[in-house]
């Protein structure tokens, strides 16, 4: 297994883990699609919640809460602020559990706002 495949494996099981009441659009290697239960007013499809997927550089984990809600980030730690690029994405190429196990209580108050 791959250091990408390894770091894909384990944060699809924690977007899973703390969101998996949620609808899964797309689990196939490599490319993981989280959305809301909820219907978006704009789109009338399911929102989104999330995605984790392998790009050709880095393992790429979506968190779609950030972008309506950033006040969510507030406070998380400056390692993992450095994985961040843009509002809703943080990137990584190696499993790192302190990083990810963070990153998993962020996703669970993500996932809390959905009521």
């Amino acid at each position: 297994m791959s250091d990408f495949e390894a770091v894909f494996a384990t944060l699809r099981q924690t977007m899973l883990g703390v969101a998996g009441d949620q609808m899964i659009e797309r689990d196939a290697p490599g490319d993981l699609v989280v959305r809301t239960n909820a219907i978006d007013a704009k789109t009338g499809k399911p929102g989104w919640f999330g995605t984790v997927t392998v790009k050709k550089s880095y393992v790429a984990y979506h968190l779609m809460p950030l972008y309506t809600a950033p006040e969510l980030a507030e406070g998380i730690s400056p390692a993992l602020e450095k994985r961040r690029q843009g509002k809703t994405c943080f990137n990584f190429k190696m499993i790192d559990q302190a990083l990810f196990d963070e990153l998993a209580a962020l996703t669970g108050r993500a996932h809390a706002t959905l009521g």
